[in-house]
């Protein structure tokens, strides 16, 4: 038995705001009934009272975006990673919705752009390989353990 990820939740002070933001980022709409002091992507038909409903190994998760009263206060402890195949293009268009680029790391060949969204949670962002690219590299991919 796993646990499957259904929802990514972010505190934050403006649904609205942030809600609308990461919509746009992840090219999917706000649920309707959005409001200052909640809003959500994909959260009609997946959450019930008695829990959520089954996710499947394909299905992007819900996103909810709920007002707290207390500002956001130091680093994240836990962040996404988003990839795309062109990275100064979308780190374009994200600044262009309100996200500000923090910096850029480039650790043991590992590279990626450390972003906020316009509440200032962190993200990064990196190259998404295709499979051409990964097999035309002659290295294979190394994982996480």
């Amino acid at each position: 038995m796993s646990v499957k990820i259904a929802c990514v939740t972010f505190d934050c002070a403006d649904p609205i705001l942030v809600g609308g933001f990461w919509s746009a980022a992840i090219g999917r709409p706000l649920d309707e009934g959005a409001d200052s002091g909640f809003a959500s992507i994909g959260f009609a038909g997946r959450r019930h009272r008695a829990g959520w409903a089954e996710v499947g190994e394909a299905e992007e998760p819900t996103w909810i975006f709920a007002r707290v009263p207390e500002p956001k206060v130091g680093k994240n402890r836990m962040h996404l990673d988003v990839v795309t195949a062109d990275v100064e293009a979308e780190i374009a268009r994200l600044v262009g919705l309100g996200a500000r680029r923090v910096a850029d790391h480039d650790e043991y060949g590992y590279t990626w752009t450390l972003m906020t969204d316009p509440e200032g949670n962190e993200f990064d962002i990196a190259h998404q390989l295709t499979q051409r690219l990964i097999e035309g590299s002659g290295t294979a991919l190394r994982r996480c353990s």
